[in-house]
């Protein structure tokens, strides 16, 4: 028996649509202006069409990227050479026109930018410095990593990390940046000399350039060496230099004194200082205290601007010794967060610290 079997095929007819296909408009006509001064260099981008811009700073092996939308980004190297820098004009992140330049740049001659102090004073000895030469912190320098509690007790949003302190060209570079680590959407690096190198009276000296902008706390500061026994306010804490960055702003600093009264609570006393013209961020300025057993006195650019009785039964920690702290904060109960002015990322520089003691 033969069996045919025969198979129909059946048509299906389906009603398709074809794809919508959206047609990205790239920006066009990109121009670059990139001016150096000393170790700074500026770029001012400009295009049509253009919803932001990305500037990327490249040194030797790594690169600082930083995100624009006016066009305007600035970068500091220090150290002195011919480095690349490409700019990018974005519709997105990922359709973009770019161009690239190079720029030569001396950054010796950042050093020179701004007031400078001796490096000795009458019937005073140097008992301990340091210069920041090398390309990595000394021994008497630790970090403290993370968000600490409650960001650090105040709201603080960074994560510190040893990788954003570098040290290069006889400079200490602190760089608050603007990247996901840790679970915060900050990073940036908090040193201190806890343990290591302490000191009780005299003047110390710290030549730095501040970084700026809303959100941004840079500071240098002391704390009691009894913290880990007393806690805090009760060890007592001297901030030699804090700067609540933003508009109007970056052209202040602050000199307070922290301790715990007779109730235990926090008691604190300062005042501050403003420059006539530019902020801090410019150039170079040294912040000092001279701290003895009657009084402390804040100086900038040896400009005495606040000072302090100590002699009050209530100030006895001021007679204790205080190891350092340097860092940049981001965000926090006194500077708020940063902002869509706010620009990343930041850098403190310092040049030197020095503590003199008769």
């Amino acid at each position: 028996m033969k069996f045919t079997v025969l198979i129909f095929g059946l048509l299906l007819f389906v009603n398709c649509k074809k794809p919508t296909i959206q047609t990205v408009v790239l920006p066009e006509n990109l121009r670059t202006t990139v001016a150096a001064n000393g170790g700074n260099v500026e770029v001012i981008a400009e295009a049509d069409k253009v919803n932001f811009y990305t500037v990327t700073f490249f040194r030797n092996n790594d690169s600082t990227v930083i995100q624009t939308n006016d066009g305007i980004a600035d970068y500091t190297y220090t150290q002195s050479g011919t480095y690349r820098i490409k700019s990018r004009a974005h519709t997105t992140f990922s359709d973009f026109i770019e161009k690239n330049d190079t720029v030569s740049v001396n950054a010796d001659s950042i050093l020179n930018q701004g007031y400078s102090t001796p490096f000795s004073y009458p019937n005073m000895t140097l008992v301990w410095n340091d210069e920041f030469d090398g390309n990595s912190l000394s021994s008497d320098w630790t970090y403290d990593i993370g968000n600490g509690n409650w960001g650090w007790g105040n709201n603080e949003l960074e994560y510190y990390r040893t990788d954003n302190a570098t040290v290069e060209n006889g400079l200490l570079t602190i760089t608050a940046k603007q990247e996901s680590f840790g679970g915060q959407n900050y990073t940036s690096s908090r040193i201190k000399t806890q343990g290591l190198k302490s000191f009780k009276y005299g003047r110390i000296d710290i030549r730095a350039k501040l970084p700026f902008g809303k959100g941004i706390w840079p500071a240098l500061w002391m704390l009691g060496d009894n913290i880990s026994t007393v806690g805090w306010p009760s060890c007592g804490e001297i901030d030699i230099m804090e700067l609540v960055g933003g508009s109007g702003t970056d052209k202040t600093v602050h000199g307070t004194a922290h301790w715990a009264d007779a109730s235990g609570n926090r008691a604190y006393i300062g005042g501050s200082n403003s420059l006539s013209s530019g902020i801090f961020n410019d150039q170079f300025h040294v912040f000092s205290i001279v701290w003895d057993t009657n009084s402390i006195k804040w100086y900038r650019d040896n400009i005495e601007y606040y000072s302090i009785n100590t002699t009050a039964a209530d100030l006895a920690e001021f007679d204790e010794r205080f190891f350092f702290i340097f860092n940049v904060a981001v965000g926090g109960n006194w500077p708020g967060n940063p902002d869509a002015t706010t620009v990343f990322p930041q850098k403190m520089i310092v040049d030197y610290v020095r503590v003199f003691q008769q």
